[in-house]
């Protein structure tokens, strides 16, 4: 009799147990899975960055594989030199190889059947390949037009190797851990089962105080009800814990755009810093509204950037809200007046007032910014740079021209590709990664407008953005 409940609290104690391992197990499963996941989609996103930074390296000509860097930089030479050392295959539309790594060929190359397939579908892919030896390797390929449009098989991939002893590790330690869980889980069960059971032994002990003399004893209502209450209010707290424990697993993966804010934060301080220079309390107060102002509308700039991916692919609406553009270029034109004169550049602004076309301000601001920018880049001291708005028929054109070095013609249908930058043979990193002409293309085509690019060589550039009618209906501009 005295060791029943002793019996019921063990039994109790390996349900709670039972429980807990299942509890584990399945955690552990699903935490694996969703690490293997994650690891995945990393080597995938560093093989798209590898694929995209490989293009401004690679060019075809007379239908050969050639690499155009700056061989005096430390930095792209040990670029090249990874994608050429690392996992590539270079092969022409019928399946000849052109180029090929030895860590490739190790690999097994694609069959030419595979290659004119993959050619003839033109779709970038990315597939899992085991070697013989049961190593693991992901392998992203698509097609590279030449300038004669030519299409060509690239493959570029790279070991999972690094990833597999993150999954290992981290099973590992789970399965060194899991003891000492269960081991503190069954210590927790043994005391909760122990007091579960406490108000039972009272009864016990109450029950074997009734005797043939006492048959008036009552046993006191301790509450059945009590003890299940004590037993719901056990578990919810186990799940309570269980929950916040995956809570903040959970949390572990947190969103780009909160990074992305804490450069912006620490610009605006250091503006604050610097407005310390005023030299009376109105212009203190007046700088330090228009640096604010600045890094705000930064930010709201950068939030935009953040959707520019979905917005390319059709998931982000770009607003059509009625917008003089005389008045939204000039303000830009202004903000860079002192860029240009630090430069000794002239910055002229020719605005006809009124010319309202339908677009979102903020992606206005940044095509504008960028195509002011790259002129004041490209242009040497002692140059013009205009900027006008003005009518063309029932459109609007917005034109930015420089007296700069002027760009090639055999490059001019590339420059609004992304890292695409005309090669000068300086390298220089202060001009830029090559994106911004392919942000102005975005919001040009979201827009519903068109551009074209004058050039010629010593003599500058004029960027050309034509906007189609306000009023589509009437084919008249809405009136200020």
């Amino acid at each position: 009799m005295r060791w029943r409940p002793l019996g019921l609290r063990l039994r109790l104690t390996l349900v709670y147990a039972l429980f807990c391992i299942a509890i584990l197990a399945v955690l552990g499963v699903i935490f694996r899975q969703t690490l293997i996941s994650q690891l995945k989609k990393n080597s995938a996103d560093l093989l798209e960055e590898d694929w995209a930074t490989m293009r401004a390296y690679l060019r075809f000509e007379k239908q050969k594989p050639e690499w155009y860097f700056d061989r005096k930089d430390e930095e792209e030479t040990a670029t090249v030199l990874r994608f050429r050392q690392g996992y590539l295959h270079i092969a022409g539309r019928t399946g000849n190889t052109l180029e090929i790594s030895d860590k490739y060929r190790d690999l097994g190359p694609e069959s030419e059947a595979d290659i004119t397939a993959a050619v003839a579908a033109a779709k970038p892919a990315i597939r899992e390949h085991t070697d013989e030896y049961g190593y693991n390797y992901m392998i992203r390929s698509g097609v590279m037009l030449d300038d004669d449009k030519r299409p060509y098989y690239i493959a570029v991939g790279r070991s999972l190797d690094a990833d597999a002893a993150v999954v290992d590790e981290f099973t590992n330690r789970y399965l060194y851990l899991a003891p000492g869980l269960l081991l503190g889980f069954g210590i927790l069960s043994w005391i909760a089962a122990g007091r579960a059971l406490r108000p039972l032994n009272d009864v016990v002990h109450a029950a074997q105080s009734i005797t043939g003399h006492k048959l008036d004893l009552r046993l006191p209502r301790r509450g059945a009800g009590d003890e299940l209450d004590h037993l719901i209010d056990s578990f919810n707290n186990m799940v309570d814990r269980l929950e916040a424990s995956f809570n903040q697993i959970r949390r572990f993966t947190v969103d780009v755009s909160h990074e992305l804010r804490t450069p912006l934060t620490s610009i605006r301080g250091q503006l604050e810093v610097a407005l310390m220079t005023a030299t009376s309390k109105e212009q203190y107060r007046d700088a330090m509204v228009a640096a604010v102002s600045d890094v705000d509308r930064l930010a709201q700039v950068v939030r935009a950037l953040l959707h520019l991916s979905q917005a390319e692919s059709g998931q982000v609406v770009v607003a059509r809200d009625p917008l003089d553009l005389s008045a939204v270029t000039a303000a830009i034109a202004d903000q860079f007046q002192y860029p240009a004169e630090a430069e000794n550049l002239a910055l002229e602004s020719h605005m006809v007032p009124g010319m309202i076309v339908l677009g979102d301000k903020v992606q206005l601001e940044r095509m504008i910014s960028n195509l002011l920018s790259n002129a004041i880049k490209y242009t040497p001291a002692g140059g013009r740079i205009t900027v006008s708005v003005r009518p063309q028929g029932s459109e609007v054109e917005l034109a930015v021209a420089d007296t700069g070095r002027g760009i090639p013609a055999e490059h001019l249908p590339h420059i609004f590709d992304r890292f695409y930058r005309v090669p000068d043979g300086s390298r220089d990193p202060d001009k830029g990664l090559g994106i911004g002409l392919s942000f102005v293309a975005w919001i040009v085509k979201a827009h519903g407008a068109r551009i074209r690019v004058d050039s010629e060589p010593g003599k500058g550039s004029v960027f050309t953005v034509t906007f189609g009618p306000a009023d589509p209906d009437s084919g008249d501009r809405i009136s200020v």
